[in-house]
């Protein structure tokens, strides 16, 4: 079994930052790999020590300044990575759920996977949407918001937990190939080790472009335009005590009874 994972880099942010126009500040930025994606890669490297998986395959859109960051994934034990970039991409503000699914199901195509692998969302865009349009546009079978997958498969079945609305969870089958978007919490990425880190640098990162792909420019030509980025303001002050059970309790009882909500 071969199992593709969506990685992404996002930024982070410092607590205190400026907004110049539609962007954060360069100072205040790092970059980090996502923190859905983390987990997708973990689960995928498990299933490869449980000897489901023969191989793991990574995919990010992005320029090359992310390539250090989304090493760390096969620094954790995904086996080689392919990073799609094109100049055309260099103009665009904010990659649409359909430019990046046209994308994504050109690399799919090309690597032929029985499971593909995404976070539920990403943490700078929050769209959540792009693994179950990518499944609808191959004709995957598709499971949203993953937090068990079980090791062991029936044959070409996978029996998975999602989470839905209201606390609510569901015991499913899937349907190989499958596309399935893991949740936070379904295991516990591990760090990368020292010898991981070395051998990442050693590991196959293969750059594709749009041409290469097969995939026509104006196909990912996003719908969407950053207008105005702001900071909210906040409707409430929040109140934070310091010491023993004790004291804080005492000090949140006076706080209630000042506010009217304790007598």
């Amino acid at each position: 079994m071969k199992i593709l994972v969506t990685v992404k880099e996002v930024a982070t942010v410092e607590d205190e930052f400026e907004i110049e126009g539609t962007e954060i500040a360069d100072q205040y930025l790092g970059a980090d790999l996502n923190e859905w994606d983390d987990y997708a890669v973990e689960e995928a490297v498990q299933l490869q020590e449980a000897g489901v998986a023969d191989e793991v395959v990574t995919v990010t859109i992005g320029p090359e300044d992310c390539e250090q960051t989304i090493r760390q994934a096969l620094a954790k034990g995904a086996d080689r990575a392919v990073r799609v970039w094109d100049d055309s991409l260099d103009g665009i503000d904010l990659l649409d759920v359909d430019a990046k699914t046209e994308i994504l199901r050109a690399v799919v195509e090309e690597e032929d996977p029985d499971l593909v692998l995404t976070g539920v969302q990403a943490g700078d865009d929050s769209f959540g949407a792009t693994g179950v349009s990518l499944a609808a546009d191959i004709g995957y079978e598709w499971g949203a918001v993953v937090n068990h997958l079980e090791h062991e498969f029936d044959g070409d079945v996978a029996s998975v937990r999602r989470e839905l609305e209201g606390g609510v969870e569901e015991l499913t089958e899937i349907e190989l190939p499958a596309v399935l978007t893991i949740q936070t919490g379904i295991n516990e990425p591990r760090y990368a080790s020292l010898r991981g880190i070395r051998q990442a640098q050693r590991k196959e990162l293969d750059v594709q472009t749009l041409a290469d792909l097969g995939v026509d420019e104006s196909a990912v030509e996003s719908a969407l335009e950053l207008t105005d980025m702001y900071e909210p303001e906040s409707e409430s002050d929040v109140t934070v005590w310091e010491g023993s059970a004790d004291e804080t309790a005492a000090e949140l009882g006076e706080l209630l009874r000042d506010k009217g909500v304790a007598p």
